[in-house]
């Protein structure tokens, strides 16, 4: 009997829920917890008195009473909804207990809140103004009302005083807006798929369905008292976590962006409140774990012990960040989650629980996995068909967390009838613009169909990107790419070239025009071309570009990619410590390569964000300064940091230094062992899957099991041979390294049948000849320096440390057992240059593109040109 194959159709837990306006259920808490603390403002400093606080009934009137104001206004100024139907108030306001009550007292008066960050660039706030047509914007009272171009403001101090004669009871469903006829409650802007931001509008019953599976699904516990609201308002995840915990009666402390971006504040301020779950993007996760790691010297005295659920949403979870969260916290008693979704679905549809080590290990990437209730995820191919379990299919979501559209009901296409509805709820599909494969019962994360990538957790379409750069005067051509989507140090790159009339012009000064423009998150570093690359086909050979970034950003672009020091302002005495800081900084930052690091250099002007700068102060801790991370956070310039490193600077041997490009890593060679066989498989998949040079253009024919099937085939024989090794760091006792070496005319017999085949195909064409005819003959003359990889926690000056290292050690291996020569062909740019430095000699450089294949066709005609195998040979001499 033949099974039929499993469709790609996970369907969530069937929830029942009434709907019903979010505000009568805050209205319903007032009554059970009106003397209980609602909201607390904390400014993250140390004395209590720092934070002031608002009850749940001095919230609720005081919005009461403001919504009465609003619609009161609305009246009298005949102020009409908007083209959907909606009374939108605009938002433009910082974080605080105020903020909170005034979103409460627009749902009150009928209204929908869309929020507007004050850093919002002008043209961004034109454009919302203009499409969403806002009847009135709240706004802070130091924000100028001219920035809203003819649209009515209340400032906070005018809405709250001419509010207070007004009575504070709850508003009756007809003293509102429509009657009461509430249905929109937020209105969110994201980037669009058409590079013109969209508004998308999340009504009160959606959101509701939401935060009634999370109530479900999360539930608090008894001691549970205080949640946390630090997620930037315009961003979807800021719902759940502000509206949450107080439609429950539990308090909220309102957190300010300052305490946020520093995470000793941050970290001292979840501490204080014995907060219990937090939703955070995965950059901030590894930049709060590298800081508690960093500030925990004993292990049974460990920070945020209270905080046992943790929620990653916003960028893709990678699987060696998910892992290291289990280095430092219990696994079974500290949870955390991949979340996964949109803002229009709620910011969330599907939902995966990391349970240990052990369980990341048997997954490439962390699934986005499950639906959450009266959710339906579907994976469908170009016709609309669900694939086959296994295979992969753009992602569509269905139910009750959908959004009701975009303002102005813009790119309607995203939002469908679904053929395969059977219920009336799942009556609409929502096209992610993601693809997905179905796994084990999970659904995996395969990437994106357009060019929306997420930065920091916000959604940013590089096409919206590419047009503001283009737009600029002095640009003749703009292609704005992202590096490493989806990994912890991407970035958003505009490749400009310039006008032939145009003026001289700096990159920063391009970037800091285009700071008027776009909000920081998506401001691109800019990077001058002299001409723009081509394909054979005309097209802009995009991959060409990304490979000239990257090698600036490894230590491979000459002498001309090193930045210049001023040390003019810098005190002699202080000249060693100006001189660690600087080339710790140029390490950490990619971007001031191109730039004079001087004592009046800001860190974050250079390209600093949290997560980096807790980084460089990992390292500057590595070479004996004692500096904290906020001195560092609030230093105005790399000067003040000279001095602080200056005055807390422990004793440091500075000739240890010169000698050795990373001294912290105490780098110890072990010949391989059985014991060895799961980091090194890590360590292989990462460094030649993810990262290899042929290997991109084989995917996805080629899988990260494709390595460590390979090496499981070989690995008894190289265990067995005792000529590979791998690089022990003793200071942290664990692998960063390792070097797979064997007898050429000797080595390993493995059969291969992934498409990796090709990659070893292509190495034999290049090798063979040149091995059998030129180099010396028999057993034990022809060392092959085969696999050689690092492991991926480790910066750019720790990899190029670690393989200079690796380099060094296969030549010991070659002298200590008598091989006449050491083998190898380099693909990378990196191992190409360190071999030239150690005085290989080239035998062949060979340009991958040309390469013809034994069936007759060009695996890597895309490369480009400049992409080389490079075979090389080294004589061994006696020491």
């Amino acid at each position: 009997m033949l099974a039929l194959p499993q469709l790609s159709i996970v369907k969530g837990l069937q929830q029942d829920y009434v709907p019903r306006g979010l505000h009568r259920i805050i209205e319903e808490q007032q009554l059970r917890h009106a003397d209980s603390v609602a909201l607390i403002y904390d400014h993250g400093q140390e004395e209590s008195s720092a934070a002031s606080q608002s009850t749940y009934r001095h919230m609720n009137e005081s919005a009461n009473r403001a919504a009465r104001l609003l619609v009161e206004e609305a009246q009298r100024c005949f102020l009409q909804p908007n083209n959907d139907g909606d009374f939108i108030l605009a938002v433009c306001m910082q974080p605080s207990e105020a903020l909170v009550t005034t979103l409460l007292a627009i749902w009150k008066a009928g209204g929908a809140y869309l929020p507007i960050d004050p850093s919002f660039p002008a043209n961004r706030v034109h454009h919302i103004l203009l499409e969403a047509r806002p009847i009135l914007v709240l706004r802070d009272d130091d924000i100028d009302a001219q920035r809203f171009q003819g649209t009515p403001t209340l400032s906070l101090t005018e809405l709250y005083a001419k509010s207070l004669q007004l009575s504070g009871s709850n508003l009756l469903s007809e003293e509102m807006l429509r009657g009461g006829n509430e249905h929109i409650a937020i209105v969110l802007y994201t980037s669009g798929s058409t590079g013109v931001p969209k508004g998308v509008r999340l009504p009160h019953e959606n959101i509701l369905n939401r935060l009634q599976w999370q109530w479900a699904t999360f539930p608090y516990t008894a001691n549970e008292q205080v949640g946390v609201f630090k997620t930037a308002l315009t961003f979807v995840d800021s719902v759940a976590e502000l509206w949450g915990p107080l439609m429950c009666g539990l308090s909220i402390v309102v957190v300010p962006k300052a305490v946020t971006k520093d995470p000793h504040r941050l970290v001292s301020l979840l501490e204080k409140y014995k907060i219990r779950r937090l939703v955070l993007v995965p950059t901030l996760l590894r930049s709060l774990l590298m800081y508690l790691n960093m500030e925990t010297p004993d292990p049974g005295q460990k920070l945020l012990h209270n905080l046992q659920i943790w929620v990653c949403s916003g960028e893709p979870l990678v699987v060696p960040l998910a892992s290291s969260f289990f280095d430092y916290f219990d696994e079974g008693v500290h949870r955390l989650y991949n979340f996964y979704g949109s803002t229009e679905v709620m910011g969330d549809v599907t939902y995966f629980a990391c349970e240990s080590k052990k369980q990341l290990s048997m997954y490439d990437n962390v699934p986005i996995g499950v639906p959450v209730s009266n959710t339906v995820i579907y994976l469908l191919d170009a016709d609309y068909r669900p694939v086959k379990n296994g295979e992969i299919g753009e992602i569509f979501a269905s139910g009750l967390n959908l959004a009701a559209g975009y303002v102005n009901g813009r790119d309607p296409e995203r939002f469908l009838e679904n053929p395969l509805a059977v219920e009336k709820k799942y009556a609409r599909l929502y096209r992610t613009g993601d693809y997905g494969s179905l796994k084990n019962g999970n659904i995996m994360y395969e990437g994106r169909t357009d060019s929306q990538v997420k930065i920091r957790g916000h959604r940013v379409d590089l096409s919206e990107v590419e047009k503001i750069v283009a737009e600029l005067p002095l640009v003749e051509k703009a292609i704005v790419l992202c590096y490493r989507a989806g990994h912890v140090d991407q970035a958003i790159l505009a490749f400009v070239k310039l006008r032939d009339d145009s003026p001289v012009v700096t990159e920063m000064q391009l970037e800091g025009r285009l700071k008027d423009k776009l909000a920081d998150y998506m401001t691109p570093q800019v990077i001058i071309l002299e001409h723009v690359p081509l394909l054979v086909n005309g097209k802009v050979d995009r991959q060409a570009l990304l490979k000239t970034y990257e090698m600036a950003n490894n230590d491979q672009g000459g002498s001309a990619s090193v930045p210049d020091f001023d040390y003019s302002h810098v005190p002699e005495e202080l000249k060693l410590t100006a001189r660690d800081l600087f080339e710790t900084v140029s390490t950490v930052i990619g971007r001031s390569r191109r730039a004079t690091l001087s004592a009046h250099s800001n860190f974050y002007d250079l390209g600093g964000n949290s997560l980096n700068s807790i980084f460089t102060v990992t390292l500057l801790r590595e070479k004996g300064y004692k500096i904290g991370i906020s001195d560092f956070i609030a230093a105005k310039n790399l000067g003040e940091i000279i001095e602080k490193m200056a005055s807390n600077h422990d004793a440091v041997q500075l000739e240890e230094e010169t000698l050795n490009a990373c001294p912290h890593l105490q780098m110890e060679a072990v010949l391989l062992q059985e014991a060895h066989h799961q980091p090194v498989s890590d360590i292989i998949v990462s460094s030649f899957h993810n990262k290899g040079d042929l290997e991109q253009w084989l995917k996805p024919g080629a899988l990260p099991t494709d390595y460590s099937d390979l090496l499981d085939e070989m690995w008894s024989v190289l265990v067995e041979r005792e000529l590979s090794f791998v690089v022990y760091d003793r200071n942290t006792e664990r692998i960063i390294g390792t070097a797979l070496n064997y007898d050429a005319r000797a080595g390993p017999v493995v059969e291969i049948k992934s498409d990796l085949a090709t990659v070893f195909e292509l190495i034999e064409f290049c090798e063979g000849p040149i091995r059998d005819n030129y180099l010396p003959k028999g057993l034990n003359q022809i060392l092959r320096s085969g696999m050689m990889g690092t492991a991926e926690h480790l910066n750019p000056r720790e990899n190029v440390a670690c393989i200079h290292f690796m380099e060094n050690e296969v030549l010991n291996v070659a002298r200590n057992k008598n091989f006449a020569g050491i083998f190898t062909t380099n693909t990378s740019p990196l191992t190409q240059q360190l071999a030239t430095v150690n005085q290989y000699k080239t035998l062949l450089n060979y340009q991958v593109n040309e390469f013809v294949s034994s069936d007759g066709s060009r695996p890597f005609r895309d490369a480009p040109d400049e992409q080389r195998a490079i075979v090389q040979w080294k004589e061994v001499t006696s020491k």
